[in-house]
């Protein structure tokens, strides 16, 4: 089983498929969370304080960056097995592919840009809540820890982190229009009839995601010129 799934195509594919429903659970989680804040910032706080530091947390953020890991290195890996396969066609000149989208043939480019914007997530958040509470501190910045809300409000009061996280939006929405259906392609779930459904439940998926993580950003961001302008 171990052979199938480090040495076969189909297993590393796989792998990817498992790894990425993960993080889609995940990320659907994690806009819905974000959604709370927008109408009620102090449920939004429990939820953080909820999910600070307390050992359940802290399994889960490890499994996480396990998950975001593998992903990301059978991603290179197969790139890599796909690009030694081409051979010197690579170097041929071709037409369009029908059937074909821009987001499938740039899934690695969309994943570097989705990991970077995923790094400026955890500085902005992360290194200042779990990993605070971690290290026994109870404010960074003279922000309590699990303020979410107060430290959302400050790091969106910047344009250019509010254009900075639209951008990694963007990327994350190209990525899931394309992995959301592929994954249940690779373990065989997609046939004639169902893989055009599956290609418009990712769309939707993707778009969920991108309006509801959009959201916030632009809401806040709003926010902040209002507070400016009293």
């Amino acid at each position: 089983m171990s052979c199938f799934l480090t040495k076969s195509s189909v297993g590393k594919k796989v792998v990817m498929s498992l790894t990425g429903c993960v993080l889609v659970l995940f990320v659907l989680f994690h806009m819905a969370m974000n959604l709370v804040m927008v109408i009620d910032a102090p449920s939004y706080n429990k939820i953080c304080a909820f999910l600070g530091a307390n050992w359940y947390a802290l399994v889960a953020t490890v499994g996480l960056a396990a998950m975001v890991l593998i992903h990301f290195v059978y991603a290179f890996i197969l790139n890599l097995d796909n690009y030694r396969a081409r051979g010197k066609q690579r170097y041929a000149v071709t037409v369009k592919e029908k059937g074909v989208s821009w987001a499938s043939k740039n899934m690695l480019v969309l994943g570097i840009i989705v990991v970077l914007g995923l790094g400026l997530h955890l500085v902005h958040f992360w290194s200042k809540m779990q990993l605070q509470e971690i290290l026994g501190h109870h404010a960074c910045d003279g922000v309590a820890v699990t303020n979410g809300a107060a430290l959302m409000m400050v790091t969106f009061s910047k344009w250019y982190n509010v254009a900075l996280y639209i951008v990694w939006f963007v990327a994350l929405w190209f990525h899931l229009t394309h992995g959301v259906w592929s994954m249940f392609q690779t373990v065989g779930w997609a046939n004639d009839t169902w893989l055009p459904r599956l290609k418009c439940i990712a769309k939707l998926v993707s778009g969920l995601i991108f309006l509801g993580f959009a959201v916030v950003a632009v809401v806040f961001y709003a926010k902040s010129l209002c507070c400016g302008c009293c």
